[in-house]
Order: C-alpha cells, then sequence, then structure tokens
C-alpha cells in the first residue's frame, strides 16, 4: 500500500502547488524514488482518461471512501500498468471493479475510434501531438558492459534491431519490439515511446540507463578526458554523474552535491548498481563550496544542471509547472546566474557545461549571456555539436552555440545546453567521443587555425556479457 498512498501525496501535493515532481518524489518517504516517480509521471499523463473512467464506471459514487487521487493511481496500475501487486484492501477493492472498469475502457475505446490504450491519450496543454511521442532512450553503461552485447541480449528478447538510424524521421516511426542505434550518440539505444524497461534485469543490474537523449547532452558534450577531475553542482538523482564516470572509464575523481538527504541517499545506491567508483557526494549546496579550497585544485570540468522551472519536460504536469509565473522565473534565473558565476570562480577550470529541462529564455540564454558579460574575456561560448539542428535563440551575437531539444524538433524532452570554454586554453578532444562527433567538435570556436587535430586513441572494448 505504501506505493499507491506515497503516489496519491505527491498527487497532492501537486495539485496545492507544494513543489514540483521530482522535489516531491525524493522528498517523500518511500524508499524507492524511481518507481515512485515512474508511476506518478504515468498517473498524471493518463489523467484525462482515469477522469473519463472514473466518471462512467461510477466508482467514487459507487465507494465513497475511495479518496479520488488514489483512486487515479490505482486505476492506472490496473489498467495500464504493471498490475496491482500491492494495496492492501484498496486493492481488493479494484479489483471487485475491475470487469467494470474494462467494460468502460472499451467503450471509450469504441467512441473515440482506437485500438490502442496510448491512442487514447491526449496532448498536455500547450504541447503540440509530437509531445507524446518521445522514444523510450536507453543509455548503455559501457562501466558494466557494451553495446554489441545490449544489443543481442535485446535480440534474445524478440526484439528486431533496425541497425544506426540514419535521421530522426526513423526514430518516428518505430513501432513494436523495433530498436534502433541512435544517429548521434554512439551508445544510446532508441525504443519505441512507452516501451517499459524497468523490470528488465538490466536496467535492475544497472547495465542500462533509462535517460532521455537531450539529458545525455550535458555530460557527452562536456567529455571529461580520463583521469580528470570533474564536478557534478547539482547532481541528484545522477544519472549525468554515472554518464561522466563512465566517459571517464571510472579514471579521475566526480565530486557531486546536493542539498537533499534522501535525494543523495537515492543517487548513492543509483551510482553503485551502476558500477560508478571514483565518486564522492557531499550532502551541500554549492554556492558554499570554496573553489580555492586545495581538493578542487585540480578541477578542470564542471557539469552544471541548477534547478529550474522543469519546463521541458514532456510529462511535466499540472500546467502551472510549464508555465511558471514571472517572479517565479525571475528567481530562479537570479539563482542561475549566481551558480553558473560560482562554477566559474574555480582556478583550474577549462571547460563548464551549462544546462536546463527548461524552454524559457530566462532560464538559459539569458544567463548564459548575463554571466558572459560579467566575466569579460575569461571565458568564452563554444560552438558545441554543430550538426545539432536546434541551436539557442537569437538574443544576443553568438547565441547560436548553444544548443535547444525539444519534441517537435530533435524527439527529446525540452532542454538548453551551452558549453563555456577558458579563454586561451586550447579545446581539447577527448578521445572517448565517437569519430563524427570529434568532428564536429574540432570545428569549435576558440581552436587555433592550423592547429594539428589531437591524435585519435582507439581501444578494443572489453565486452561483460549479459
Amino acid at each position: 500500500m505504501a506505493l499507491y498512498s506515497a503516489a496519491a501525496a505527491v498527487l497532492s501535493g501537486l495539485e496545492r502547488g507544494e513543489g514540483g515532481l521530482k522535489s516531491l518524489v525524493y522528498g517523500s518517504d518511500f524508499p524507492h524514488a524511481r518507481q515512485l516517480y515512474a508511476l506518478v509521471a504515468e498517473t498524471l499523463r493518463y489523467g484525462p482518461v482515469l477522469e473519463a473512467l472514473l466518471d462512467g464506471a461510477e466508482l467514487l459514487r459507487v465507494e465513497k471512501k475511495l479518496p479520488p487521487l488514489l483512486a487515479k493511481v490505482l486505476v492506472y496500475d490496473l489498467l495500464f500498468g504493471k498490475g496491482l501487486k500491492c494495496g492492501g484492501r484498496w486493492k481488493a477493492l479494484a479489483r471487485r471493479h475491475r470487469a467494470r472498469l474494462e467494460a468502460e475502457l472499451a467503450r471509450l475505446k469504441v467512441r473515440r475510434g482506437v485500438s490502442r490504450n496510448e491512442d487514447l491519450l491526449e496532448p498536455a496543454p500547450g504541447a503540440g501531438p509530437e509531445a507524446l511521442q518521445v522514444p523510450r532512450y536507453v543509455r548503455v553503461n559501457v562501466l558494466k558492459t557494451c553495446v554489441d552485447d545490449v544489443v543481442e541480449f535485446f535480440k534474445r528478447q524478440g526484439y528486431s534491431f533496425l541497425g544506426r538510424a540514419s535521421s530522426v524521421e526513423e526514430l518516428k516511426i518505430l513501432s513494436g519490439k523495433k530498436f534502433l542505434l541512435d544517429l548521434h550518440l554512439a551508445e544510446l539505444l532508441v525504443f519505441p515511446p512507452q516501451t517499459d524497461f524497468h523490470d528488465n534485469r538490466l536496467y535492475t543490474s544497472g547495465h542500462i540507463i533509462l535517460q532521455d537523449k537531450a539529458s545525455c547532452l550535458p555530460a557527452f558534450l562536456l567529455s571529461p578526458s580520463a583521469g580528470s577531475h570533474v564536478i557534478d553542482a547539482c547532481a541528484a538523482p545522477g544519472n549525468k554523474t554515472s554518464h561522466l564516470a563512465a566517459i571517464l572509464k571510472n579514471k579521475g575523481h566526480i565530486f557531486a552535491f546536493d542539498v537533499d538527504t534522501k535525494r543523495l541517499a537515492t543517487m548513492n545506491t543509483m551510482l553503485m548498481r551502476a558500477g560508478v567508483t571514483s565518486f564522492k557526494l557531499a550532502q551541500q549546496d554549492f554556492l558554499t563550496v570554496d573553489p580555492h579550497d586545495p581538493k578542487y585544485s585540480k578541477v578542470k570540468y564542471i557539469l552544471l544542471d541548477p534547478s529550474c522551472s522543469g519546463s521541458g519536460m514532456v510529462a511535466r504536469l499540472p500546467l502551472e509547472e510549464a508555465a511558471p509565473s514571472a517572479e517565479r522565473l525571475q528567481a530562479l534565473a537570479g539563482f542561475q546566474r549566481r551558480v553558473l558565476s560560482h562554477a566559474l570562480r574555480f582556478p583550474a577550470l577549462q571547460r563548464l557545461a551549462y544546462s536546463t529541462c527548461s524552454v524559457h529564455r530566462e532560464e538559459n540564454e539569458d544567463v548564459v549571456h548575463a554571466v558572459l558579460q560579467e566575466q569579460g574575456s575569461a571565458f568564452r561560448l563554444v560552438n558545441a555539436f554543430p550538426s545539432w539542428p536546434c541551436r539557442g535563440l537569437a538574443t544576443f551575437p553568438g547565441a547560436d552555440c548553444c544548443l535547444r531539444a525539444s519534441p517537435a524538433d530533435t524527439l527529446t524532452q525540452g532542454f538548453f545546453v551551452a558549453v563555456l570554454e577558458r579563454c586561451g586554453e586550447e579545446a581539447a578532444v577527448p578521445s572517448s567521443l565517437p569519430a563524427a562527433t570529434e568532428e564536429n567538435l574540432q570545428q569549435e570556436e576558440g581552436v587555433e587555425p592550423g592547429a594539428a587535430p589531437p591524435k585519435k586513441r582507439r581501444r578494443k572494448k572489453q565486452c561483460v556479457k549479459v
């Protein structure tokens, strides 16, 4: 019962405006945050459908003691999720009405002229139909295995591998048990939307990470070389930290900060499961970290993904979350400017990736522009990933060096990334990047004309069977 009551409590907190989905989930007492997050997010996504089913089946009229939000969670898991696996008397209650609910679901499909549950979904307010067609992205954790072995594993499970995608259009038409290798990121597999791997043994063992493609961009573009010291400034829940560790090949050191004890505990579990060894977690506000502390004297790379409005998240509801007030945007932007300025104070810093899951320029281009103006000629924007199709808004000269992502243009969550580099430093291209990306990054702004391209070091991958 703990899972369903925790999910209903998070939904109640969202309705009362007590916080965002992520903060409420990680602030709850439920021990399995990812399981809770997935259940709440999916219940929100199916919200209008669940309301129609509850009304049509008259469940709340018949069961007057059943709280409406708990009813939504129960009916979601009963009809669209993994089936009720706990719940005590509420589970028994929901199962008593299963036939009525299934009949109402069938009638709803007939009325709307659809055959699949997914076709009942409607776009979130203010979002286009593309918002619900973001594929399931699966990052292969190269600390534990390799792409070839994961592909073979899924083929043994009945999936058909279609090779490497050549365009976003190929990702749009994925269906059934088919999957592709992403066209940009060499360790990212792409499955049809709503494909669920939370119970797959590759996920539970840490061999794969369920991470949206846009969320992979910050660590990918920061690309610290093996052996480097790196800071992940706002680290929980840890997907980007584990990605950094994979790029570092567990060589070097990652300092990861977050202010929330529960989020750090969950993150520690996740990192251990992923086989990450070269990290140190600290429950500390990054703004209070002393850049001149000797322990950070070798930090050359910083990944900064600060708190934001979350307006780019496809599943982020209710509407108020997607359209924050002007006052809240200004407050967030002020914090983001402070934390970015603070990060640039680390004396050995060479390269920084700043990212948000926000669509608002106030949190993205405006923050980067303001901080660059403060810095004078100390740092510059890098023209990161020139082949990426979606660029920064033209709010200041050079803003097109930044990257944006969106469901419509890149089939990802809404995202923003800017890469900053210290002036006077030659832009080194890490050998861990795929060859095509090395070629792109060699075109970055600031590389001296005529400079010899970095030598590529190719190592044979030792695959761990899965």
